[in-house]
C-alpha cells in the first residue's frame, strides 16, 4: 500500500529515483553492447505523441524496432500522450515482450472482433461506483472497441520490472481541464498531470498520491475514504480523450446504441441491467430524442419504451460532471500544503487527454529533476509534425526552460516536406530528436495519401491486418533508418568525442 497522504515534496519521489538508478545499471550494458563506453549512464527519454489508433500503433512499431537494435535497453523513460500511452501501457503489461505483443496485435486485427459482452460488464460494474463518469463509458465501451483490448491490470502492476530496472521508467500525461483558461493564456506548467507505477500529481506543484490511491478521497491531505485503483483500461480512456469531447461523444455513441438494437445485442447483453441500474447514457439519449425531434423509441413486448430502462443511470449520473473524477485535493492551511487557492479548494479534478495542450509530453520530461539529456521523440500526427515543436518552444520561452529554439520560418520550411529525422541542439538543455512519422525519405510524394490512409478519427473496423502491418512498417523504417544518428548522439551525451559537424546546431540531420 502506498501512503495515506498527499505528498508535497520537491523533485522527484523517492521511488522514482531508486527506480532510475537501478536503470542505469542497465543503460551502461546496453551501451556497452552498442560499443559505446561510458562512465555514466546519459538519461535518454522516448515520447510518443498522441494520434489515436495510428499513434497507438506506430508507437508499437517504433518501441518494436527499438527494441529489435538494442536501443530500447538504453532508454531512461518512457512518455507519452493518448495514443501512445495505449502502445507504452502495454509494453508493460506484456513484461516489454515486444515480438509476443506485436503478434498479439496482428491477431486482434486478424479476427477483427470485440468482446462486447465483457466490454458491458465492466460498464455496469463501473456505474456502481459514486466515482462514475462519461470516461467510464469512453473506456470500457470505445477505447476498448478501438484497440480491441480490455486491460485488467494496474499501474501499480508495473512497479516490480521499474524499481528492478529491466524497463524503461514510464510517464503517462493528462491535463487538469480546469486549468485550461491558465494554460491557453500563459501556458501555466500546472495544467499537467502525470502518472507512474508509483504516483499521480502534478509535478509543477510537487503533489503527488500514491498510485494505488488515485481515485480516493482526501481531506486536508489525508486520505478519508478508499476506492479500488483504477484499471489500465479506465486510464487509457482517460489519457486518451481528446477525442472525447460532449459532441464527438454523442455522436458516435447513438450510431453504437443504434447498431446494437437494431441487431438485438443491446438488450440481450444487458437482461440484468435493470436490476442493476446506473447504467449509460439515458440523459445523452433524452437529449438526442429531443434535439432531433425523433419519435419515441420502439416499445418492447411488455409496452415498456426499449430504453426506459436507462433513466435508471441519472441517480449516479448526477453525481459527477462529464469525465470528472474525486481526486484528491489539499487544504492550504496545512504545513507544507499546496498554496494556491484554486487548487486546493476544489472537490473534484478535471483531467483530460493531454494533446488537448500539447500533443506531446515534453513538459513531463524537461524539469531539471529529471535530468534528461537526450529526447527521442516520436510525432504520430496526421497534420503539421512540428506543431508540437512550435508548442514546446513557446512553452519553454515563457517559462525560461532550456530548450532548442527553431526559427518559425524554418519549422514552414520543414513541414511542406518533412525529412524522417531532425536533430536540434540548444546552448543549454537536452538534445531533441524529432521523427515524423509522415516523412518524403519513407513515403516519398504519398504523404497525404497516408495520412488519409490513417485519419485519426477512422475506426478500428476499417483498419484491416494489411494497414496495420504497413504502418508497423513505416514506424519501424523510421527508426531503422536513423539508428546511425541516433547512435551518434548517445555517444554525444555519453561525453565520449565526436567531431563537430552542420548536425551540431538546430538543423536537418
Amino acid at each position: 500500500m502506498g501512503s495515506s497522504e498527499v505528498s508535497v515534496i520537491p523533485g522527484l519521489q523517492k521511488e522514482e529515483k531508486a527506480a532510475v538508478e537501478r536503470r542505469r545499471l542497465h543503460v551502461l550494458k546496453a551501451l556497452k553492447k552498442l560499443r559505446i563506453e561510458a562512465d555514466e549512464a546519459p538519461v535518454v527519454a522516448v515520447l510518443g505523441s498522441g494520434g489515436g489508433l495510428r499513434a497507438h500503433i506506430a508507437c508499437l512499431g517504433v518501441l518494436s524496432e527499438m527494441k529489435e537494435q538494442g536501443l530500447l535497453d538504453a532508454v531512461t523513460y518512457l512518455a507519452g500522450v493518448s495514443g501512445s500511452t495505449w502502445a507504452i501501457s502495454s509494453l508493460y503489461t506484456n513484461d516489454g515482450d515486444m515480438e509476443a505483443l506485436e503478434a498479439d496485435l496482428k491477431h486482434r486485427f486478424t479476427r477483427q472482433e470485440w468482446d462486447l459482452a465483457k466490454s458491458l460488464q465492466k460498464t455496469i460494474q463501473a456505474a456502481r461506483s459514486e466515482n462514475y463518469s462519461l470516461t467510464d463509458f469512453w473506456a470500457y465501451m470505445v477505447i476498448s472497441k478501438q484497440t480491441r483490448e480490455l486491460p485488467e491490470s494496474h499501474l501499480s502492476n508495473m512497479k516490480k520490472p521499474v524499481e528492478e530496472g529491466t524497463l524503461p521508467y514510464p510517464i503517462f500525461a493528462a491535463i487538469d481541464n480546469d486549468l485550461q483558461p491558465s494554460w491557453q493564456e500563459a501556458r501555466a506548467p500546472e495544467t499537467w498531470f502525470e502518472f507512474t507505477p508509483h504516483h499521480a500529481g502534478f509535478p509543477a506543484l510537487g503533489a503527488f498520491v500514491s498510485i494505488t490511491h488515485f481515485g480516493s478521497k482526501f481531506k486536508k491531505g489525508r486520505l478519508v475514504r478508499t476506492h479500488p485503483e483504477r484499471d489500465l483500461t479506465f486510464l487509457r480512456g482517460l489519457w486518451g480523450s481528446a477525442l472525447g469531447n460532449t459532441e464527438v461523444i454523442r455522436e458516435y455513441i447513438f450510431d453504437q446504441l443504434r447498431n446494437l438494437t437494431l441487431k438485438g445485442l443491446w438488450r440481450r447483453a444487458v437482461a440484468n441491467a435493470k436490476s442493476i441500474g446506473h447504467l449509460l447514457f439515458a440523459r445523452l439519449l433524452r437529449l438526442q430524442e429531443s434535439s432531433q425531434g425523433e419519435h419515441p423509441p420502439p416499445e418492447d413486448e411488455g409496452g415498456e419504451p426499449e430504453h426506459t430502462w436507462l433513466t435508471e443511470m441519472l441517480e449516479n449520473w448526477t453525481r459527477t460532471s462529464l469525465e470528472k473524477q474525486e481526486q484528491p485535493h489539499e487544504d492550504p492551511e496545512r504545513k507544507g500544503g499546496i498554496r494556491d487557492k484554486i487548487m486546493s479548494s476544489r472537490k473534484h479534478l478535471h483531467l483530460v487527454d493531454a494533446g488537448l495542450a500539447i500533443n506531446t509530453p515534453f513538459p513531463l520530461v524537461l524539469p531539471p529533476t529529471r535530468e534528461v539529456h537526450l529526447i527521442l521523440s516520436f510525432d504520430f500526427s496526421a497534420g503539421d509534425p512540428f506543431e508540437t515543436i512550435r508548442a514546446t518552444t513557446d512553452y519553454c520561452r515563457r517559462h525560461k526552460i532550456p530548450f532548442p529554439q527553431v526559427e518559425e520560418a524554418e519549422l514552414d520550411l520543414w513541414s511542406k516536406a518533412p525529412a524522417s529525422c531532425y536533430i536540434l541542439k540548444g546552448e543549454t538543455g537536452p538534445v531533441v530528436m524529432h521523427f515524423p512519422l509522415f516523412n518524403i525519405d519513407a513515403c516519398g510524394g504519398d504523404i497525404e495519401a497516408w495520412s488519409d490512409t490513417y485519419d485519426t478519427f477512422k475506426l478500428a473496423d476499417t483498419y484491416t491486418l494489411d494497414v496495420v502491418v504497413l504502418l508497423l512498417a513505416l514506424a519501424k523504417k523510421n527508426v531503422r533508418e536513423n539508428k546511425k544518428k541516433i547512435l551518434r548522439e548517445l555517444m554525444n551525451v555519453a561525453g565520449l568525442y565526436y567531431p563537430k559537424d552542420s548536425a551540431r546546431s538546430c538543423c536537418l540531420a
